[in-house]
């Protein structure tokens, strides 16, 4: 693989602090300018500290859990039929908005930030530095996962009808075959991708963007690896699936198809338009 030089103009150093619509007057769109901010964000989480990371990924995986939870818990007071599941599945938008506000890290974000700078400058010391964020994100999402999903199923925490529905919720991911997996975990990458590449330009509508996005996520029942692990490491913990189902029939299937849309479909037409804009 070899070097491709930054093609992209000059832009203020100080580029944390610049604003979509400031930066859009020095580059040729806003597209332009949102790839350069982001873009500039993977190149920080690139260089962080491997521990660092873990723990903030280890972190992001916990909070998820709320996603799980918060679901299971309206779903036991209001049902989760008719309108009863419009209202169940605006608990699955809890995780991704405390994930996102605390700054965590989230492997499906990470299907886009870190993979600008590569795009734009592809090499092997970029690609090993991908490979290595993404290592750690996804260990540490995973390892988070499933701490609290042994904590929801050893702890005597809930009332018999949330213990019910979080069963439910697990049970409704694993009738889904390995191919439906794969489908939706695309739609569901693509989605997250164009949340952070949209919460760029409406930094102050951030929270609705979020609960928007998730929220159609939720309600086109889309396949997230995170969200989904706590609920298939909870159906093996309280012994009503088999390591291989989880493995074969939702975790490979579903991390393929969020990196699919993720990175290949959205990060990479992404690219591909900003890059026209600055070769003319």
């Amino acid at each position: 693989m070899t070097t491709d030089p930054d093609t992209t103009p000059d832009v203020p150093h100080n580029i944390k602090d610049t604003k979509v619509d400031e930066l859009e007057e020095q580059l040729p769109s806003i597209a332009a300018a949102v790839h350069q901010l982001i873009r500039e964000d993977g190149e920080k989480e690139m260089a962080r500290d491997t521990r660092a990371l873990m723990w903030s990924a280890i972190a992001g995986g916990i909070t998820m859990s709320t996603s799980f939870l918060m679901r299971a818990i309206l779903a036991a007071n209001v049902g989760d039929s008719g309108a009863g599941f419009l209202i169940t599945a605006a608990g699955y938008t809890m995780g991704f908005i405390l994930v996102i506000a605390a700054g965590q890290q989230l492997f499906t974000e990470n299907t886009v930030k870190p993979v600008l700078p590569l795009m734009q400058a592809p090499s092997w010391r970029n690609l090993g530095r991908l490979g290595r964020l993404w290592g750690v994100v996804l260990a540490g999402n995973m390892t988070g996962g499933a701490l609290a999903a042994a904590v929801f199923a050893y702890l005597p925490m809930f009332t018999p009808a949330v213990d019910e529905e979080l069963m439910a919720i697990g049970h409704h991911l694993m009738e889904q075959s390995a191919a439906q997996m794969f489908a939706k975990g695309v739609v569901a990458g693509w989605l997250i991708a164009t949340l952070v590449w949209t919460l760029r330009s409406f930094e102050r509508w951030s929270l609705i963007m979020i609960f928007l996005v998730t929220y159609l996520i939720a309600i086109g029942d889309f396949t997230h690896i995170v969200v989904g692990t706590i609920e298939a490491v909870y159906l093996m913990l309280v012994g009503h699936v088999g390591i291989g189902p989880a493995l074969l029939q939702f975790f490979f299937p579903v991390l393929l198809g969020n990196v699919m849309g993720g990175t290949f479909i959205f990060a990479l037409l992404s690219h591909a338009q900003v890059r026209a804009d600055i070769s003319h």
